[in-house]
């Protein structure tokens, strides 16, 4: 009798064989977000308004800095993952894949450029 877990009888299973690991993937970056959002909107919120001098100073604080860059790229990634979802549901044929390889250009390029953007205030 092999003892296994609901999670790891379901792994692979599936005419793609991989809806397991999305559909965890997407929960645990939920997750994330649920924690690192309400963090970014009070870090971001007390420096908003303030002139360029101490929003610099702000960011080069490793925690401000810290949880602006997670949320970017957690988000971005999440992101990705939800609109592949919806392209795979939605689109058919060859504009499947070159939606989904777009959108994970578009979701890699973003969170790219929010991160640096954040560590170009921090450093």
């Amino acid at each position: 009798m092999a003892f296994l877990t609901d999670r790891k009888r379901a792994a692979g299973m599936g005419s793609a064989k991989s809806g397991t690991e999305h559909h965890w993937m997407m929960m645990v970056t939920s997750f994330a977000l649920l924690i690192l959002i309400p963090c970014f909107v009070f870090t971001f919120g007390a420096i908003l308004g303030s002139p360029y001098e101490e929003v610099l100073a702000y960011y080069q604080r490793p925690m401000p800095a810290a949880i602006a860059a997670l949320t970017f790229m957690v988000g971005f990634f999440h992101f990705r993952k939800g609109v592949q979802t919806l392209i795979e549901d939605y689109v058919h044929g060859v504009a499947r894949k070159g939606l989904i390889i777009a959108m994970i250009c578009l979701s890699y390029g973003a969170a790219a450029l929010g991160v640096l953007s954040v560590l170009r205030l921090a450093f």
